[in-house]
């Protein structure tokens, strides 16, 4: 198993996708905390972190397991963030009698996703 080195340099791309990621997603979570809605700064980072750090894990993380003739595809990973994001922003979304709740903060849950992931790809 290879040890993980800062010294080689290899690595600096990938911890700059995160911290590119953990910066965007930490954007949109002010901006929901700021309006007091309830998912907000952490929530939005962790979001965008988790999905980065998913993509990364696809493209990187199962290289020294696999033999040259196995071939992966990252985007089944990408499209599993989508579906998991779409289970949380739908315990996120209220509705109360004839009025809806949380809708914008759940497309904000979903567009962190996608900024984390785009971040990962």
């Amino acid at each position: 198993m290879p040890e993980f080195s800062l010294k080689e340099g290899q690595n600096w791309p990938q911890i700059c996708q995160l911290l590119l990621s953990v910066g965007l997603s930490a954007i949109i979570g002010i901006e929901r905390q700021l309006r007091h809605k309830s998912a907000g700064l952490r929530t939005n980072t962790l979001v965008g972190t988790g999905s980065a750090l998913f993509m990364l894990m696809s493209k990187f993380g199962f290289g020294d397991v696999l033999s040259h003739y196995v071939v992966l595809d990252p985007s089944r990973i990408a499209a599993q963030i989508v579906s998991g994001i779409g289970f949380v922003g739908g315990g996120i979304i209220f509705k109360q009698q004839s009025e809806v709740r949380g809708l914008t903060t759940a497309a904000a849950v979903w567009l962190t996703a996608a900024v984390g992931s785009a971040c990962g790809a």
